[in-house]
Protein backbone atom coordinates (compact mmCIF):
# COMPACT_ATOMS: atom_id res chain seq x y z
CA UNK A 1 0.00 0.00 0.00
CA UNK A 2 1.58 3.31 -0.94
CA UNK A 3 2.39 5.46 2.01
CA UNK A 4 0.81 8.52 0.50
CA UNK A 5 -2.62 6.85 0.19
CA UNK A 6 -3.01 6.30 3.92
CA UNK A 7 -4.43 8.58 6.58
CA UNK A 8 -2.28 9.64 9.55
CA UNK A 9 -4.80 9.17 12.35
CA UNK A 10 -5.37 5.45 11.99
CA UNK A 11 -6.14 3.14 14.89
CA UNK A 12 -2.66 1.65 14.60
CA UNK A 13 -0.89 5.03 14.70
CA UNK A 14 -2.87 6.19 17.74
CA UNK A 15 -2.46 2.85 19.55
CA UNK A 16 1.30 2.85 19.00
CA UNK A 17 1.45 6.38 20.37
CA UNK A 18 -0.36 4.99 23.41
CA UNK A 19 2.42 2.44 23.84
CA UNK A 20 4.98 5.27 23.55
CA UNK A 21 3.16 7.04 26.39
CA UNK A 22 3.40 3.83 28.45
CA UNK A 23 7.15 3.56 27.76
CA UNK A 24 7.86 7.11 28.86
CA UNK A 25 5.52 6.87 31.88
CA UNK A 26 7.79 4.09 33.05
CA UNK A 27 10.74 6.50 32.88
CA UNK A 28 9.01 9.66 34.12
CA UNK A 29 7.91 7.94 37.35
CA UNK A 30 11.59 7.79 38.38
CA UNK A 31 11.90 11.59 38.63
CA UNK A 32 12.50 11.19 42.41
CA UNK A 33 14.66 8.07 42.23
CA UNK A 34 17.72 9.83 43.71
CA UNK A 35 15.62 10.82 46.72
CA UNK A 36 14.19 7.31 47.06
CA UNK A 37 17.67 5.77 47.05
CA UNK A 38 18.61 8.03 49.94
CA UNK A 39 15.58 6.86 51.89
CA UNK A 40 16.64 3.21 51.60
CA UNK A 41 20.18 3.95 52.76
CA UNK A 42 22.17 4.17 49.51
CA UNK A 43 25.16 6.54 49.78
CA UNK A 44 25.22 9.68 47.59
CA UNK A 45 28.08 8.41 45.39
CA UNK A 46 26.20 5.23 44.52
CA UNK A 47 22.93 7.11 44.07
CA UNK A 48 24.38 9.07 41.14
CA UNK A 49 25.69 5.89 39.51
CA UNK A 50 22.38 4.06 39.93
CA UNK A 51 20.34 6.99 38.58
CA UNK A 52 22.59 7.27 35.51
CA UNK A 53 22.88 3.54 34.85
CA UNK A 54 19.51 3.20 33.11
CA UNK A 55 20.11 6.00 30.52
CA UNK A 56 23.71 4.80 30.11
CA UNK A 57 22.45 1.31 29.27
CA UNK A 58 20.06 2.81 26.71
CA UNK A 59 22.90 4.88 25.23
CA UNK A 60 25.24 1.88 24.85
CA UNK A 61 22.67 -0.71 23.78
CA UNK A 62 20.58 1.27 21.30
CA UNK A 63 23.35 1.59 18.72
CA UNK A 64 23.71 -2.20 18.59
CA UNK A 65 19.98 -2.93 18.64
CA UNK A 66 18.56 -0.62 15.98
CA UNK A 67 20.27 -2.17 12.89
CA UNK A 68 18.79 -5.54 13.88
CA UNK A 69 15.15 -4.41 13.95
CA UNK A 70 12.89 -4.58 10.92
CA UNK A 71 9.20 -3.66 10.92
CA UNK A 72 8.17 -7.31 10.60
CA UNK A 73 10.01 -8.17 13.87
CA UNK A 74 8.52 -5.41 15.95
CA UNK A 75 5.26 -6.87 17.32
CA UNK A 76 7.06 -9.75 19.04
CA UNK A 77 9.81 -7.45 20.30
CA UNK A 78 7.26 -4.98 21.72
CA UNK A 79 5.55 -7.83 23.58
CA UNK A 80 8.84 -9.15 25.00
CA UNK A 81 10.00 -5.69 26.07
CA UNK A 82 6.65 -4.91 27.76
CA UNK A 83 6.99 -8.12 29.77
CA UNK A 84 10.53 -7.00 30.69
CA UNK A 85 9.15 -3.62 31.82
CA UNK A 86 6.61 -5.37 34.04
CA UNK A 87 9.29 -7.60 35.55
CA UNK A 88 11.58 -4.62 36.19
CA UNK A 89 8.75 -2.60 37.78
CA UNK A 90 7.82 -5.42 40.14
CA UNK A 91 11.44 -5.92 41.17
CA UNK A 92 11.99 -2.43 42.64
CA UNK A 93 10.33 -3.12 46.04
CA UNK A 94 12.66 -6.10 46.50
CA UNK A 95 15.90 -4.57 45.15
CA UNK A 96 17.29 -2.66 48.14
CA UNK A 97 21.02 -3.46 47.91
CA UNK A 98 23.59 -1.95 45.57
CA UNK A 99 24.31 -5.20 43.64
CA UNK A 100 20.61 -5.94 43.08
CA UNK A 101 19.94 -2.35 42.01
CA UNK A 102 22.88 -2.39 39.58
CA UNK A 103 21.46 -5.47 37.85
CA UNK A 104 17.93 -4.08 37.90
CA UNK A 105 18.87 -0.70 36.42
CA UNK A 106 20.76 -2.36 33.55
CA UNK A 107 17.82 -4.70 32.91
CA UNK A 108 15.38 -1.78 33.06
CA UNK A 109 17.48 0.25 30.60
CA UNK A 110 17.57 -2.72 28.20
CA UNK A 111 13.77 -3.07 28.41
CA UNK A 112 13.27 0.63 27.67
CA UNK A 113 15.60 0.72 24.68
CA UNK A 114 14.09 -2.45 23.17
CA UNK A 115 10.55 -1.13 23.63
CA UNK A 116 11.14 2.36 22.23
CA UNK A 117 13.31 1.13 19.34
CA UNK A 118 10.71 -1.44 18.29
CA UNK A 119 7.76 0.96 18.55
CA UNK A 120 9.57 3.66 16.56
CA UNK A 121 10.60 1.17 13.86
CA UNK A 122 6.94 0.18 13.52
CA UNK A 123 5.17 3.53 13.87
CA UNK A 124 7.12 5.22 11.05
CA UNK A 125 5.51 2.77 8.61
CA UNK A 126 2.13 4.32 9.45
CA UNK A 127 3.19 7.94 8.76
CA UNK A 128 2.33 9.27 5.28
CA UNK A 129 5.31 11.12 3.80
CA UNK A 130 3.33 14.30 3.18
CA UNK A 131 2.20 14.37 6.84
CA UNK A 132 5.58 13.62 8.44
CA UNK A 133 5.71 16.95 10.33
CA UNK A 134 2.31 16.40 11.91
CA UNK A 135 3.08 12.74 12.60
CA UNK A 136 6.30 13.42 14.46
CA UNK A 137 4.63 16.31 16.27
CA UNK A 138 2.10 13.83 17.69
CA UNK A 139 4.84 11.33 18.59
CA UNK A 140 6.82 14.01 20.41
CA UNK A 141 3.69 14.98 22.39
CA UNK A 142 3.30 11.32 23.37
CA UNK A 143 6.85 11.32 24.76
CA UNK A 144 6.26 14.53 26.74
CA UNK A 145 2.85 13.96 28.32
CA UNK A 146 4.23 11.53 30.96
CA UNK A 147 6.71 14.13 32.25
CA UNK A 148 3.86 16.61 32.73
CA UNK A 149 1.35 14.17 34.27
CA UNK A 150 3.24 11.44 36.15
CA UNK A 151 5.07 13.53 38.83
CA UNK A 152 1.90 15.16 40.24
CA UNK A 153 0.06 11.80 40.17
CA UNK A 154 2.97 10.20 42.02
CA UNK A 155 3.07 12.97 44.63
CA UNK A 156 -0.67 12.50 45.21
CA UNK A 157 -0.27 8.74 45.69
CA UNK A 158 2.87 8.83 47.87
CA UNK A 159 1.18 9.55 51.23
CA UNK A 160 -1.00 6.45 50.74
CA UNK A 161 1.72 3.88 49.94
CA UNK A 162 4.84 2.52 51.67
CA UNK A 163 7.33 4.37 49.42
CA UNK A 164 8.17 5.20 45.81
CA UNK A 165 9.01 1.58 44.97
CA UNK A 166 5.36 0.64 45.47
CA UNK A 167 4.41 3.22 42.83
CA UNK A 168 7.14 1.95 40.51
CA UNK A 169 5.59 -1.50 40.74
CA UNK A 170 2.06 -0.12 40.41
CA UNK A 171 2.85 1.62 37.14
CA UNK A 172 3.28 -1.82 35.55
CA UNK A 173 -0.51 -1.80 35.12
CA UNK A 174 0.01 0.49 32.13
CA UNK A 175 2.34 -2.06 30.54
CA UNK A 176 -0.41 -4.68 31.02
CA UNK A 177 -2.86 -2.36 29.27
CA UNK A 178 -0.33 -1.89 26.45
CA UNK A 179 -0.10 -5.66 26.02
CA UNK A 180 -3.90 -5.83 25.74
CA UNK A 181 -3.79 -3.04 23.16
CA UNK A 182 -1.07 -4.87 21.23
CA UNK A 183 -3.17 -8.07 21.23
CA UNK A 184 -6.15 -6.14 19.84
CA UNK A 185 -4.23 -4.51 17.00
CA UNK A 186 -1.74 -7.28 16.19
CA UNK A 187 -3.85 -8.76 13.40
CA UNK A 188 -4.61 -5.33 11.97
CA UNK A 189 -0.91 -4.43 12.00
CA UNK A 190 -0.04 -7.72 10.28
CA UNK A 191 -2.61 -7.07 7.54
CA UNK A 192 -1.39 -3.50 6.99
CA UNK A 193 2.27 -4.54 6.86
CA UNK A 194 1.46 -7.36 4.45
CA UNK A 195 0.20 -4.76 1.95
CA UNK A 196 3.37 -2.69 2.17
CA UNK A 197 6.55 -2.87 0.13
CA UNK A 198 8.71 -5.80 1.29
CA UNK A 199 11.75 -3.49 1.43
CA UNK A 200 10.11 -1.55 4.26
CA UNK A 201 9.49 -4.67 6.34
CA UNK A 202 12.90 -6.32 6.45
CA UNK A 203 15.95 -5.43 8.49
CA UNK A 204 18.31 -3.08 6.63
CA UNK A 205 21.21 -4.88 4.99
CA UNK A 206 24.77 -3.96 5.97
CA UNK A 207 25.37 -2.52 2.48
CA UNK A 208 22.34 -0.25 2.91
CA UNK A 209 23.58 0.94 6.29
CA UNK A 210 26.94 1.79 4.72
CA UNK A 211 25.17 3.77 1.97
CA UNK A 212 23.05 5.44 4.61
CA UNK A 213 26.22 6.73 6.27
CA UNK A 214 26.93 8.55 3.01
CA UNK A 215 23.59 10.38 3.08
CA UNK A 216 24.82 13.90 3.90
CA UNK A 217 21.38 15.26 4.71
CA UNK A 218 20.59 12.51 7.21
CA UNK A 219 24.00 12.78 8.86
CA UNK A 220 23.59 16.54 9.21
CA UNK A 221 20.12 16.11 10.70
CA UNK A 222 21.33 13.48 13.18
CA UNK A 223 24.13 15.85 14.23
CA UNK A 224 21.51 18.59 14.60
CA UNK A 225 19.55 16.21 16.84
CA UNK A 226 22.60 15.73 19.04
CA UNK A 227 23.28 19.48 19.27
CA UNK A 228 19.62 20.12 20.13
CA UNK A 229 19.55 17.48 22.87
CA UNK A 230 22.80 18.84 24.33
CA UNK A 231 21.12 22.25 24.61
CA UNK A 232 17.89 20.74 25.94
CA UNK A 233 19.73 18.66 28.54
CA UNK A 234 21.67 21.75 29.64
CA UNK A 235 18.42 23.50 30.50
CA UNK A 236 17.03 20.34 32.15
CA UNK A 237 20.05 19.69 34.36
CA UNK A 238 21.35 23.19 35.14
CA UNK A 239 18.42 25.62 35.05
CA UNK A 240 17.58 25.15 38.74
CA UNK A 241 21.12 26.01 39.82
CA UNK A 242 21.31 28.96 37.41
CA UNK A 243 18.00 30.32 38.72
CA UNK A 244 19.22 30.04 42.33
CA UNK A 245 22.61 31.60 41.51
CA UNK A 246 21.07 34.56 39.64
CA UNK A 247 17.80 34.80 41.63
CA UNK A 248 15.78 34.42 38.44
CA UNK A 249 12.54 33.06 39.89
CA UNK A 250 10.55 29.86 40.40
CA UNK A 251 12.19 27.16 38.28
CA UNK A 252 9.11 24.93 38.67
CA UNK A 253 6.98 27.61 37.01
CA UNK A 254 9.68 28.02 34.33
CA UNK A 255 9.42 24.35 33.39
CA UNK A 256 5.62 24.39 33.56
CA UNK A 257 5.45 27.33 31.13
CA UNK A 258 8.01 25.83 28.75
CA UNK A 259 6.38 22.37 28.84
CA UNK A 260 2.84 23.67 28.24
CA UNK A 261 4.10 25.82 25.37
CA UNK A 262 6.07 22.94 23.87
CA UNK A 263 3.12 20.54 24.00
CA UNK A 264 0.71 23.19 22.64
CA UNK A 265 2.96 24.00 19.68
CA UNK A 266 3.38 20.33 18.78
CA UNK A 267 -0.27 19.39 19.29
CA UNK A 268 -1.90 22.41 17.66
CA UNK A 269 0.75 23.28 15.08
CA UNK A 270 1.05 19.78 13.61
CA UNK A 271 -0.84 20.42 10.34
CA UNK A 272 1.12 23.64 9.79
CA UNK A 273 4.43 21.73 10.08
CA UNK A 274 3.66 20.08 6.73
CA UNK A 275 2.42 23.22 4.94
CA UNK A 276 5.37 25.46 5.76
CA UNK A 277 8.86 24.80 4.41
CA UNK A 278 10.47 22.58 7.07
CA UNK A 279 14.02 23.94 6.80
CA UNK A 280 12.79 27.54 7.09
CA UNK A 281 10.75 26.61 10.17
CA UNK A 282 13.77 24.80 11.62
CA UNK A 283 15.95 27.84 10.97
CA UNK A 284 13.51 30.08 12.86
CA UNK A 285 13.40 27.60 15.74
CA UNK A 286 17.18 27.67 16.13
CA UNK A 287 17.21 31.50 16.00
CA UNK A 288 14.80 31.58 18.95
CA UNK A 289 16.74 28.85 20.80
CA UNK A 290 20.01 30.78 20.38
CA UNK A 291 18.40 33.93 21.76
CA UNK A 292 17.08 32.01 24.78
CA UNK A 293 20.41 30.37 25.60
CA UNK A 294 22.26 33.70 25.34
CA UNK A 295 19.75 35.52 27.55
CA UNK A 296 19.10 32.89 30.25
CA UNK A 297 22.18 33.91 32.25
CA UNK A 298 21.77 37.63 31.50
CA UNK A 299 18.15 38.45 32.38
CA UNK A 300 17.29 39.97 35.73
CA UNK A 301 14.56 37.45 36.50
CA UNK A 302 10.85 37.86 37.05
CA UNK A 303 8.65 38.41 33.98
CA UNK A 304 11.57 38.33 31.52
CA UNK A 305 12.61 34.91 32.87
CA UNK A 306 9.12 33.49 32.38
CA UNK A 307 8.80 35.06 28.91
CA UNK A 308 12.03 33.29 27.97
CA UNK A 309 10.48 30.06 29.28
CA UNK A 310 7.66 30.49 26.76
CA UNK A 311 10.05 31.33 23.93
CA UNK A 312 12.24 28.34 24.82
CA UNK A 313 9.19 26.05 24.85
CA UNK A 314 8.11 27.42 21.46
CA UNK A 315 11.56 26.88 19.91
CA UNK A 316 11.89 23.31 21.20
CA UNK A 317 8.29 22.64 20.21
CA UNK A 318 9.23 23.44 16.62
CA UNK A 319 12.78 22.12 16.33
CA UNK A 320 12.58 18.44 17.32
CA UNK A 321 9.46 17.46 15.31
CA UNK A 322 10.87 19.20 12.24
CA UNK A 323 14.25 17.48 12.56
CA UNK A 324 12.53 14.10 12.83
CA UNK A 325 10.22 14.91 9.92
CA UNK A 326 13.21 15.88 7.76
CA UNK A 327 15.10 12.72 8.74
CA UNK A 328 12.03 10.76 7.65
CA UNK A 329 11.78 12.70 4.38
CA UNK A 330 15.46 12.40 3.44
CA UNK A 331 15.64 8.68 4.31
CA UNK A 332 15.03 5.81 1.93
CA UNK A 333 11.72 4.12 2.89
CA UNK A 334 13.41 0.99 4.25
CA UNK A 335 15.76 3.05 6.44
CA UNK A 336 13.25 5.42 8.06
CA UNK A 337 12.92 3.32 11.20
CA UNK A 338 16.69 2.97 11.51
CA UNK A 339 17.34 6.70 11.10
CA UNK A 340 14.54 7.75 13.44
CA UNK A 341 15.99 5.41 16.07
CA UNK A 342 19.42 6.96 15.48
CA UNK A 343 17.73 10.22 16.49
CA UNK A 344 16.83 8.54 19.79
CA UNK A 345 20.48 7.49 20.10
CA UNK A 346 21.39 11.18 19.79
CA UNK A 347 18.94 11.86 22.64
CA UNK A 348 20.55 9.15 24.78
CA UNK A 349 24.00 10.60 24.07
CA UNK A 350 22.91 14.15 24.86
CA UNK A 351 21.44 13.25 28.23
CA UNK A 352 24.36 10.97 29.03
CA UNK A 353 27.26 13.37 28.36
CA UNK A 354 25.72 16.75 29.27
CA UNK A 355 25.93 16.36 33.08
CA UNK A 356 29.63 15.49 32.87
CA UNK A 357 30.53 18.21 30.35
CA UNK A 358 28.37 20.85 32.04
CA UNK A 359 29.65 19.89 35.48
CA UNK A 360 33.23 20.26 34.28
CA UNK A 361 32.44 23.72 32.85
CA UNK A 362 30.84 24.80 36.12
CA UNK A 363 33.82 23.51 38.07
CA UNK A 364 36.31 25.38 35.90
CA UNK A 365 34.36 28.63 35.69
CA UNK A 366 32.67 28.54 39.12
CA UNK A 367 29.41 29.61 37.58
CA UNK A 368 26.34 28.11 35.89
CA UNK A 369 26.29 30.61 33.02
CA UNK A 370 29.07 28.77 31.15
CA UNK A 371 27.06 25.68 30.10
CA UNK A 372 24.32 27.95 28.75
CA UNK A 373 26.82 30.05 26.78
CA UNK A 374 28.28 26.84 25.38
CA UNK A 375 24.75 25.75 24.45
CA UNK A 376 24.25 29.06 22.63
CA UNK A 377 27.42 28.33 20.66
CA UNK A 378 26.03 24.93 19.67
CA UNK A 379 22.75 26.55 18.61
CA UNK A 380 24.71 28.96 16.37
CA UNK A 381 26.50 25.99 14.78
CA UNK A 382 23.07 24.45 14.22
CA UNK A 383 21.93 27.59 12.40
CA UNK A 384 24.76 27.28 9.87
CA UNK A 385 24.03 23.56 9.40
CA UNK A 386 20.36 24.28 8.66
CA UNK A 387 21.42 26.92 6.12
CA UNK A 388 23.61 24.30 4.43
CA UNK A 389 20.72 21.84 4.47
CA UNK A 390 18.43 24.43 2.89
CA UNK A 391 20.90 24.92 0.04
CA UNK A 392 20.81 21.17 -0.68
CA UNK A 393 17.20 21.51 -1.79
CA UNK A 394 14.31 19.06 -1.41
CA UNK A 395 14.99 15.32 -1.10
CA UNK A 396 14.89 13.07 -4.13
CA UNK A 397 16.30 9.70 -5.11
CA UNK A 398 19.78 11.21 -5.23
CA UNK A 399 19.58 12.06 -1.52
CA UNK A 400 19.05 8.45 -0.57
CA UNK A 401 22.45 7.32 -1.85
Amino acid sequence: MPTSSRKLFTFEFLALNGIIVVAFCNIAVFYSFFHYLGNIGITPAWRGILVGLEPMTAFVLRLFVIPLIGAKDTSRLILVSLVMVIAASWAYPFAVTIPSLLVLRIFHGAAFVLLTSAVIALIVTFIPKEKSGQGFGIISVATMIPYAVVPPITETLLPHVANEATIYAGFSIFAFLAICLLAIMRRRIGKTLADMDADMMRRPALSEIRKNLGNRAVLMLLFLSLLTYLAHATVFYFMKDLSLQNHLGDVGLFFSISMVTMISVRALGGPAFDKIDKTSTLLAGFVFLTVCLILFSRVSGGLSFYCLAGLYGFSMGVILPQINALIFTFSAPGLRGLNTNLGLFAMDMGYFITPALGGAMVGLSRGYATPFDAGAGLALVSLFLVMSLKRMGPPNDHNYL
